[in-house]
């Protein structure tokens, strides 16, 4: 048997899922490729590699070479229906738990929610973010809680407890 040769590496925290990707490519093109990781001598802490047999490595490195392992990010949807809208702002000593409260009532109600600001500097406020495609949503269900108040989320809280 041939010595194996390292045609692609990656130390990445997708690093075995992109050398699995590679691996399956270069079998599909009838070259016998093996995945290793850091166990074994030579190979680089935390990171994986993709070896083939000598006389198979300058076909495996041009494959590789037009092989994009990270392909479905190229899928990505190009809309601005994923941006990223503010829904709630605040400002203030307690602007941090207002914040995580907003997100709270938000993710249980199905939506994402991003905190963006330092408390650190409370002066500064917070924002909570969704989609711009949950935002309609996003600001009724803000609306609701902030009507229904700090009653309004002991009873939801209670509910759940008794659910």
């Amino acid at each position: 048997m041939n010595s194996q040769i390292t045609v692609f590496r990656s130390a990445d925290e997708s690093a075995g899922e992109d050398c699995a990707k590679v691996q399956e490519m270069l079998q599909e093109a009838g070259i016998a490729a093996t995945v290793v990781d850091d166990s074994v001598p030579g190979v680089p802490s935390g990171a994986y590699e993709v070896r083939v047999d000598s006389e198979n490595q300058t076909r495996a490195e041009e494959l590789v070479a037009q092989y994009s392992p990270d392909a479905e990010l190229e899928d990505v949807d190009p809309s601005h229906e994923l941006d990223l809208v503010t829904v709630f702002q605040t400002a203030g000593t307690s602007n941090e738990i207002e914040a995580i409260s907003i997100q709270t009532v938000l993710e249980n109600g199905g939506i994402s929610a991003f905190i963006i600001g330092d408390p650190r500097f409370p002066s500064l406020g917070q924002e909570v973010r969704v989609a711009r495609e949950h935002e309609e949503k996003a600001r009724q269900l803000i609306e609701e809680a902030l009507a229904a108040g700090p009653s309004g989320a002991e009873e939801a809280e209670q509910s759940t407890e008794n659910a």
